[in-house]
Parts: C-alpha cells; structure tokens; sequence
C-alpha cells in the first residue's frame, strides 16, 4: 500500500497492509533524531522513519500585525511567549496574556489577521509533492481554550465559558471563523486531494474533564461543527487532537461527524487502550497512545519495545490504529527510545 492507502484504510476501520505511522517532536528531539539519519531536514527525517502522514496549508503574507517585544516573541495573532531553558532544552511558554481583562469592545478592536493574506497558490504543487501520503489540510485547530487561553489566560478563559462572557466567546468566533475561511480555501485549492482535517481542542486534566458535558454542548461543540461539515463535503475525515481524559466527550464527536481522535494519553482515566478499543473501536480510529510521558521518556529500549507491542496487540485488530506519540515527543526523551518506538511499530505493526 501506499502511505495515503494505508492511513485511509485505517480511517475507514478496515486492516491496512501494516499500521500506519506519524512524528510529532520539539526541536531538540528532531535535531537529534536528523543527525542520527544523517539528514539535513524535516521531510528526510519522516522518510527515515517511515511516517505515512504530511501536511499541505497556506502561508501568511499579509503585514506585520503586533509590534515584537525584546524579551518576547510575538506572533500574528499577538500571543506572547518567553524561552524557557530547562535541564533537557527549553519552550517558548505564553506569557503577558494582553486581552486577560479586555472588553467586547477591546477584543473586537485587537488586530486578527484576515483570511485574504493567506496565500494558498503552492497548495496544488505541495499536494502533487505529497501524492504518496495521507494529507492534512487544516487551516488551524480551532483550539478554543488553549487559543484563548494565549491571550486571556487560562482561568479567564474558563471563567468566559461558564459565564458565557461576551468578550471571550466574541475571541473565540474572530478566531475560529478566520480559521475556518482559511481551511475552506485550502481545501478548494487542493480539488479533492486533501485526505483529512486536523482539529484540537483540549477537554481533560488527567483525572476529569475539563469543562462539563453542558458546557462543551453549548459552546464548544457547536463552534466546531462548521469545520465537520466542511471536511464532508469535501470528501475529507476529521481527527481532533484531545489530551487528558477526554473520552466522555467522544460520543458527542461522533455527532459531530468526527472520523478519529489523536493524543489519547493512556495514563489518563477513562484513556486506557483497552477501554477505548472496546467503547469507541468500531466508531472511531485512533491516532497516539504512546506517551510522551511513560516509557518513551523514561523507560529502556526494552521498555518501549514491550509498550508498543503491548498497545498494537490491543489496537490493531480490525483496523482503525495509527501509531504515534501522544503530544510532541520531548527533549528529555533519549534518542535510542524513540528510535525503539518507530522500529517495533515496523516489527509488530504488520497485518
């Protein structure tokens, strides 16, 4: 099969000729993983590892949005992040928060860039470069609580969803329809060949949810539909990244026209592989499970290898598995682990 072949195959709950594979990693991770191949790129490091997903989008050329900020970076939509090292590298963290206590009037005046300075002419090219392999065609996440959470902080962002606070769902609609015009252009660029659409939107800690089932209902679900219904009438699947406990939200996604859910933590309640296999197997495909946070991290090779194993004996049968980490690998995970992960998905992944 090839690579788009093989992940379609997965998607539609049907057994592909092995199980398809992704890469999510931070700079460190990456930078160490290319020497070991000995390339010089992203794209040769997912052809070392035989990653079967690749992304096609639109790049921003419109004008300088936010003035940049010495000690901050600062991007188009005027989030704010500070590096910080830590003992295995460092992060960009969010910080300043500028719309934290910011009116209707506020959020309605602060600059969001427009879909007209999204240039979408490399995507037929991009998508003719990738035709070997399964195609995202996001033009955002969504991604209402982190995304806001950027900007009003986490707790005002909470606070703005429970209280039906006009300024923060008025953030959450700038933002959300400018990703979704963008989207819509991607896709009609791409004529059919864009496989999938990449959602996210954060619903657990690792121990509950996040918000409540009412709460998602009313404002979180509904903000994504439109997303839903464009992929399908474009022919596309959905998948929406979702970290911590997050599976109470899965029939809800289901509705919605969701095809797959990535991250699924599985040390998270109610995450574990066994029980999403037997709740939602027959329904929904399923993108991660291996943690960045469990063996990959902390583990030996042989820990890692047994993991894998473990999680494809219990994932693969019947189709609708992709293996791949849980969140970007991170920095303090040892070389050798992550090639172990990819190199046990090629010995037990096979149907």
């Amino acid at each position: 099969m090839t690579s788009r072949e093989r992940v379609l195959a997965a998607f539609a709950h049907t057994e592909p000729d092995r199980v398809p594979v992704n890469y999510l990693g931070n700079p460190g991770i990456t930078e160490r993983l290319m020497q070991n191949f000995g390339v010089t790129n992203g794209e040769g490091l997912l052809q070392a590892l035989e990653v079967d997903f690749r992304s096609v989008g639109a790049s921003y050329v419109g004008p300088p949005l936010h003035e940049q900020i010495p000690g901050r970076s600062v991007d188009l939509w005027g989030i704010r992040r500070r590096y910080i090292e830590h003992p295995s590298g460092g992060y960009w963290d969010y910080c300043d928060f500028p719309l934290r206590h910011a009116t209707e009037e506020q959020v309605a005046a602060w600059p969001l860039p427009s879909p007209d300075d999204f240039d979408v002419s490399g995507v037929p090219a991009a998508c003719e470069r990738f035709a070997p392999y399964a195609l995202n065609g996001s033009g955002g996440y969504g991604d209402i609580i982190n995304g806001n959470g950027m900007l009003r902080g986490m707790e005002q962002t909470l606070v703005d969803l429970v209280t039906d606070d006009p300024a923060g769902l008025l953030l959450a609609d700038r933002r959300l329809a400018i990703q979704l015009a963008v989207t819509e252009r991607i896709l009609d660029a791409a004529k059919g060949r864009v496989d999938f659409v990449w959602l996210g939107e954060d619903l657990g800690t690792q121990i509950a949810p996040i918000i409540s089932p009412a709460v998602f209902r009313k404002h979180i679900r509904p903000r994504y539909q439109p997303f839903c219904d464009l992929a399908k009438s474009c022919g596309a699947y959905v998948m929406m990244h979702c970290c911590g406990s997050s599976s109470w939200a899965f029939d809800d996604f289901i509705e919605m026209g969701i095809h797959a859910v990535d991250t699924l933590q599985p040390e998270a309640a109610d995450m574990a592989p066994e029980h999403l296999k037997r709740t939602f197997g027959d329904r929904l495909a399923f993108h991660g499970c291996i943690s960045t946070a469990g063996p990959l991290a902390y583990g030996t090779v042989a820990d890692v290898d047994a993991n894998v194993r473990d999680t494809l004996e219990i994932m693969m049968p019947g189709g609708g598995y992709c293996l791949a980490p849980t969140h970007q690998i991170q920095d303090n995970s040892p070389t050798e682990n992550v090639l172990a992960m990819y190199e046990a998905g090629r010995r037990y992944g096979t149907y």
